[in-house]
């Protein structure tokens, strides 16, 4: 299987890449002397989404050199400073975020799983005493003035009279409900940079001008709960790339020289260091069978469904499950360097590189909020200063819009959905480095795609065997599996597994031995035996004995031709030829059904070969006898004529032509380090029936994202119309905007569930 294929680095988003998820506020840090040097990374408690990495930059990019020497992982609530900015201490860091109402200190990873947990466990205890506290309002009031009056709250405005003891309880509910938003808001209104914290808070202290309790609390408790949810969200997405590292047990059964074996923590064992795993049970290290056999579920890995037989000298995988039987592994990687522990930074990673649409959002997002404001300025005072319309009503009115101009929904409806598209990818065996490579695979017009290792298998098979004179099938292979029996070239394994596929029962011939660049020599029961190419049976004055139509069939398809025979003459032929891989040909019919225009092979073998591989399974147009930089111009002109070009391949000679395409695609990521670290895509198997499924799965990704766009702006739309006719209320507006965001949510996850499909696609 080849694990050699490589990439590169191209495509990439700047430093400054970042992404989106939830909105909250933080506690306090002690300070730290820690020398900020390049690569420093910081937690930032209350980074949760588009807002706060916005806010960041403009307040922390002047000092390191600019926000291009900033990236953000907002999943983990990360900020690191990259190389070539200004030196600045960690403590200046420190400090001027906390002037943005969040708070930094120097990341560590199990620090900053805690503190993530706190934080949202903080967020659901305001959220929680702000929705009892208004709860308790409402119940109240219903109590004084029964169903009727507590219709007339959601119909006042303002002209409902309510007791001090109701006020209180809608108070109370205000304070928790703005009490880690409100820092926030602060720093945006002195930095005269509006962000929907202000927003909120605006409308809230609005309301409560206006004698607004019961509406002002309702906006800061579905505020509070909106960012809650938005942060809980960003948690599933994080936590489903977390559930990989699960994947790999904690300890390893090590066995020592003297024969002992005892249970040592996983990141303990060294490598060389042999280990047992019994049937059942998970690999928790990359390693090599010692001894013992048995099948593995390398699901979790590959996205494979069926058992793959494991014995001796075969390598495995972190995370995998020893189906049956017990095996002794040597260890070959360390616990930080298996493909599993690889596949898990790099999916924690892949947000940073966002998808356009992603962007878009967070562009839009900040136009937006300064131009709402605006606009509700202008709906407060236009009317009355215009018409004569009552400032009261128009005021609530702007408040009214400013709550539903809220871009939560929005903001996080893109980054939710990416992360868990990547999440659910990595678990299908499709390692996606990137939210614009989720993008892409939709976008896909043109195809190129290596030959060996690709399409073909790699390994040669017995294509058909032609007797001569009174030799049958089964003596011909049967002298030939003789001669292969001892060997390990690729072509002695194709005779030998035609032969035991056939049944043949045969013994290794005695006295064997190679012809460098000829064939094998030997003897079987007492007679002298050959095997070799075409000119090997010439020199041997045998070679017009083979049918000239036959050999300029065999050697016009591009197939190898190899001769046996004996003292006496040829025996016949047999035909190998590189094998298709099974469901080569419905991959690349499903491709075309799913848009792909133009599907090309490029390849450095023969013609002859390339076009026969290419007419069995339906490719549009073949290149062959190519060099790297051949197919680097191949990809040119293919990107000078289609909107998205891939290029599969799974060598290093492919490289250059990858780098070149829109995105590149890697075949057989799983044991090459270099795939999987450099690859914009890396497929964890030799299975191109992902690649359908890869395009599949980005189509519906985005369909997703495009759904809660559409959702979120046309809600909007329909309150900002509502309000510019004074139709719409504070509470209504809050309600939806929560209601949306919950949609929203529960439409992105959605993609967590994603799976290949049966058959085909798994």
């Amino acid at each position: 299987m080849p694990h050699d294929a490589v990439h590169h680095g191209h495509n990439h988003s700047s430093p400054s890449s970042k992404s989106s998820g939830g909105c909250c506020g933080a506690g306090t840090v002690p300070p730290t002397s820690v020398q900020a040097t390049d690569g420093l990374s910081f937690h930032v408690s209350g980074l949760d989404c588009a807002e706060e990495v916005s806010i960041l930059n403009r307040v922390v990019g002047p000092e390191v050199g600019g926000a291009d020497y900033l990236a953000f992982d907002v999943i983990n609530a990360r900020m690191t400073i990259i190389d070539g900015g200004k030196s600045v201490t960690a403590d200046t860091i420190i400090k001027l975020v906390a002037t943005t109402g969040m708070t930094a200190k120097p990341w560590n990873a199990e620090d900053a799983t805690a503190d993530q947990a706190k934080h949202l466990q903080t967020q659901k205890r305001f959220t929680a005493l702000s929705g009892g506290f208004w709860a308790a309002g409402f119940i109240y009031h219903i109590i004084e003035t029964g169903v009727g009056g507590a219709i007339g709250l959601f119909a006042g405005h303002g002209e409902v009279e309510m007791p001090i003891e109701e006020t209180g309880l809608f108070a109370i509910a205000i304070l928790f409900g703005v009490w880690l938003v409100a820092p926030k808001a602060w720093s945006s209104a002195r930095r005269l940079s509006p962000d929907m914290n202000l927003l909120m808070v605006v409308a809230v202290i609005g309301a409560i001008g206006l004698g607004e309790f019961f509406e002002a609390a309702t906006v800061a408790f579905f505020f509070s709960l909106s960012l809650y949810l938005e942060s809980w969200s960003v948690g599933r997405a994080r936590n489903a790339v977390a559930a990989l590292l699960d994947l790999a047990p904690p300890t390893a059964r090590v066995i020592y020289d003297d024969g002992s074996e005892a249970d040592v923590p996983a990141a303990a064992v060294s490598i060389g260091a042999q280990f047992i795993v019994r049937g059942g049970d998970r690999i928790p290290l990359d390693g090599e069978v010692v001894s013992g056999a048995g099948a593995v579920d390398q699901a979790p890995i590959t996205g494979e469904s069926a058992l793959v037989p494991k014995e001796a000298g075969d390598d495995v995988y972190a995370g995998t499950i020893n189906g049956e039987g017990t095996l002794t592994i040597r260890a070959t990687k360390s616990a930080s360097d298996t493909v599993l522990s690889k596949i898990i930074r790099m999916v924690g990673d892949a947000h940073s590189r966002r998808a356009e649409v992603e962007q878009w959002v967070t562009k839009f997002a900040r136009i937006y909020t300064p131009v709402v404001m605006v606009l509700a300025v202008l709906i407060a005072v236009a009317p009355p200063l215009l018409a004569g319309g009552d400032w009261g009503f128009w005021f609530y009115n702007a408040l009214v819009l400013l709550v539903i101009a809220c871009p939560c929904a929005l903001v996080i409806s893109t980054p939710v959905s990416i992360v868990a598209a990547l999440a659910a990818s990595a678990r299908n065996g499709v390692l996606i480095k990137g939210g614009a490579y989720v993008e892409a695979p939709g976008k896909t017009t043109a195809l190129a795609m290596d030959k060996t290792g690709t399409i073909t298998m790699g390994e040669p098979e017995v294509a058909a065997v032609y007797p001569i004179g009174d030799t049958s099938e089964q003596n011909l292979l049967m002298r030939a599996a003789s001669l292969e029996a001892r060997s390990s070239h690729p072509l002695a394994r194709a005779i030998l597994s035609r032969a035991n596929l056939d049944g043949l029962s045969y013994s290794a011939a005695a006295n064997t031995r190679t012809v460098p660049g000829r064939g094998l020599e030997g003897e079987m029961k007492g007679q002298a035996i050959w095997l070799g190419s075409d000119r090997f049976a010439e020199e041997k004055g045998f070679g017009s004995v083979i049918p000239s139509d036959l050999r300029d069939r065999i050697e016009g398809a591009g197939n190898t031709l190899v001769v046996v025979g004996d003292d006496t003459g040829v025996s016949g032929v047999l035909e190998l030829r590189d094998r298709i891989r099974p469901d080569a040909k419905a991959v690349v019919a499903r491709l075309h059904a799913q848009g792909v225009q133009k599907i090309v092979m490029l390849t450095g073998d023969n013609a002859a070969t390339a076009r026969a591989v290419a007419a069995e399974v339906g490719i549009d147009e073949v290149r062959a006898e190519l060099l790297p930089e051949d197919k680097v111009t191949a990809i040119e002109e293919l990107v000078a004529q289609y909107d998205t070009v891939a290029m599969i391949g799974d060598g290093v000679n492919d490289a250059p032509a990858m780098a070149r395409a829109h995105y590149g695609i890697a075949m057989g990521a799983v044991g090459s380090d270099a795939a999987i670290e450099t690859a914009d895509i890396a497929l964890m198997t030799d299975d191109i029936a992902k690649v359908p499924w890869l395009i599949g799965h980005s189509r519906r990704t985005m369909s997703i994202i495009k759904q809660n766009i559409g959702l979120s702006l046309a809600t909007k739309s329909v309150f900002v119309v509502a309000t510019a006719f004074g139709m719409a209320s504070m509470w209504g507006a809050i309600a939806a905007d929560v209601g949306v965001s919950l949609i929203v949510v529960a439409n992105a996850l959605r993609l967590l569930k994603s799976r290949g499909e049966p058959g085909a696609l798994r």
